[in-house]
């Protein structure tokens, strides 16, 4: 059986991260309601989530994958940086970032639900299935 991966948790950050979720931005409220209640191909996401010294926006623990959605200030060149510096952290530890600003996931929901699915998709191609081994 697969050990399950120890992601590093920040307890310092959890009411920040409470903070953050009950003021989330209208971006964020409309792919939380795609992404919640395991509605997306039954994967559990789970918003602003602690990890590390860092909140990722969104979070699978089953795909490894964090979702950030960017409002205007990720255009300013010091906020850019620390992006980067979070992104790096997160794939250290095995988690892919798919990044999405705003006014996509605004304006072309189903383009940013695509680029979801897709990312979902390669991940079960070239995972074995833990059900199926033995079979």
């Amino acid at each position: 059986m697969k050990k399950r991966k120890i992601i590093p948790y920040n307890s310092k950050l959890k009411e920040y991260a409470r903070e953050l979720r009950n003021n989330s931005t209208e971006a964020e409220i409309f792919l939380w309601l795609k992404l919640k209640t395991k509605q997306l191909y039954g994967y559990d996401f789970h918003r602003q989530k602690p990890i590390g010294n860092y909140i990722l926006d969104f979070f699978c623990y089953e795909l490894m994958l964090g979702i950030e959605v960017d409002g205007y200030s990720h255009e300013l060149i010091e906020v850019y940086n620390k992006d980067l510096k979070k992104e790096k952290k997160m794939n250290e530890l095995g988690i892919s970032i798919l990044r999405f600003t705003d006014n996509q996931v605004k304006k072309d929901m189903i383009n940013v639900l695509s680029a979801i699915e897709y990312y979902i998709f390669e991940y079960e191609k070239h995972t074995p299935n833990p059900s199926l081994e033995g079979n």
